[in-house]
């Protein structure tokens, strides 16, 4: 682990702090020649160019930016007076009347423009800033360290070490972790939960890990944090739907200005390519699962065919010009409020109507579709999440149903005759059993059909989520709030 370096001590007089790839910089060299023969005891510390300026015996190397680093310079040129080995005064970018009240000598720079901004000192840059603080602050990181052999490729190195969930991970360098860390006000060593299936305790640090290898922004690491507290809880049930044989995987569903501070996608493509925080934030709750939890394919995840949402599946809610409640204050977060639910699902499978008009005549169309989720002859055994596209929403909202007339209907709708579902009927050997003939089924059990608005402006296309085993046998949907 790299150790915290001491704070280099400034030399008494006056320090200037300079780059050579600076207009102002060069601009005030006549000025620090000026101050040097006003014997002001000066030092000029040098960024880029060792150099820089030629002007012998007052120029010191700080290319390796310990000592702009460690005193704070934001910009160049700066100007300090130091008494003591103590600063006293800082003047910042290039200002006539403050560098004569800083240093006492005045006419300087009788020449030149009364004043000129700086430049951004290289101890800030943002190509430079994380490795700086690996290097000055040392890390209060607890991950074992990996060394990478210099002839080893590092993102092989990731696949031939099980890290990877088939595609490259970026690699998870000291720098790129604190990075991520930064995104969260939460400490390194918070444990966030125990992971499933080997039950491991992950901290915001292990997260932090598997969120940069996802290729997350910093930004993202919120949503992350949510996304792995919910699916880790029991009612989520994670182990039983790694184990399952069913194609479900964990959905993310985000609610909140949150999504909008982020860049997500409740929009067009909303379940595709291209949005950088919904594939990577999705991606990270699965490199979570499978690197801290041991949730790989085929040992402990059993999918018969699987799905590609198990690599990553996580859109928000379009609610801007959405006709119904947003699913996390429907669920019961404060209106407004930034939130992740965590739904088992799979698909889309898609439900195209691009005639009905009317609300009746769309919810048949979707209830027609949503029969026959998993079979048709099957009942109250999954749950179902119903998004609804923007063009099909507005047949919805021009008519006044809100998303609880919606479900009434459609729960009128697919409450079935179960002498058309039990077994052998239809000459189909699946089904409900005899018993279920005389009765009335609901597709769904009371809280399983779940629905949510997004996509593209146009295209009257909707989708079904078809969802895993629902309730104690299998999997609730869990919403939890997102926390800076």
């Amino acid at each position: 682990m790299t150790t915290h370096s001491e704070t280099p001590p400034l030399p008494d007089g006056v320090v200037a702090v300079v780059k050579q790839d600076c207009p102002t910089c060069v601009l005030v060299v006549p000025v620090l020649e000026q101050l040097i023969g006003a014997s002001s005891r000066l030092t000029i510390f040098t960024q880029d160019d060792p150099n820089f300026p030629m002007l012998p015996n007052v120029v010191r190397d700080d290319t390796d930016l310990t000592m702009s680093w460690h005193h704070d310079i934001e910009t160049v040129p700066t100007l300090l007076r130091v008494e003591n080995g103590i600063e006293v005064d800082r003047r910042v970018g290039w200002s006539k009347s403050d560098w004569q009240d800083l240093t006492g000598v005045p006419d300087l720079g009788a020449d030149l423009p009364d004043q000129r901004p700086g430049c951004g000192s290289l101890s800030v840059d943002p190509n430079l800033a994380d490795e700086l603080t690996v290097r000055f602050e040392g890390s209060s990181l607890n991950s074992r360290r990996i060394q990478i052999a210099a002839l080893e490729d590092e993102f092989e190195a990731a696949f031939d070490r099980g890290w990877s969930d088939g595609l490259p991970v970026v690699p998870p360098t000291e720098a790129r972790v604190l990075a991520m860390l930064a995104g969260t006000q939460r400490e390194v060593s918070d444990e966030v939960t125990v992971v499933p299936p080997d039950l491991r305790p992950a901290t915001v640090e292990q997260v932090a890990i598997n969120a940069v290898m996802a290729g997350c922004k910093p930004e993202y690491m919120p949503v992350v944090l949510a996304a792995v507290e919910a699916a880790c809880t029991d009612e989520f049930n994670m182990h039983g739907l790694l184990a399952t044989t069913y194609f479900s995987g964990p959905v993310v569903i985000v609610n909140g200005p949150i999504a909008d501070q982020i860049g997500m996608n409740g929009e067009g493509n909303a379940f595709g390519q291209g949005n950088r925080a919904n594939l990577t934030i999705g991606r990270a709750l699965q490199l979570v699962i499978r690197n801290l939890g041991g949730g790989r394919p085929g040992e402990i995840d059993m999918g018969a065919l699987g799905s590609p949402g198990k690599l990553s599946f996580c859109f928000a809610e379009r609610e801007h010009d959405s006709p119904f409640e947003p699913l996390a204050t429907e669920r019961g977060m404060e209106p407004g409020a930034s939130a992740v639910t965590l739904y088992a699902g799979h698909g889309p499978t898609a439900v195209i109507d691009q005639i009905s008009r009317t609300p009746e005549s769309l919810a048949r169309s979707l209830a027609a579709s949503l029969q026959s989720d998993g079979h048709y002859k099957l009942a109250m055994a999954f749950d179902a999440m119903l998004v609804i596209s923007p063009e099909h929403g507005r047949v919805f909202a021009d008519a006044g149903w809100d998303k609880a007339r919606l479900r009434q209907e459609l729960d009128q709708l697919l409450t079935t005759d179960g002498s058309t579902m039990v077994r052998g009927v239809d000459g189909i050997d699946e089904g409900l059993p005899a018993a279920f003939a005389d009765s009335q089924i609901p597709k769904f059990r009371p809280t399983g059909l779940h629905i949510v608005h997004a996509g593209g402006d146009a295209g009257m296309f909707s989708a079904i989520l078809g969802g895993w085993v629902a309730g104690a046998k299998g999997s609730e949907p869990v919403t939890v709030p997102i926390s800076l």
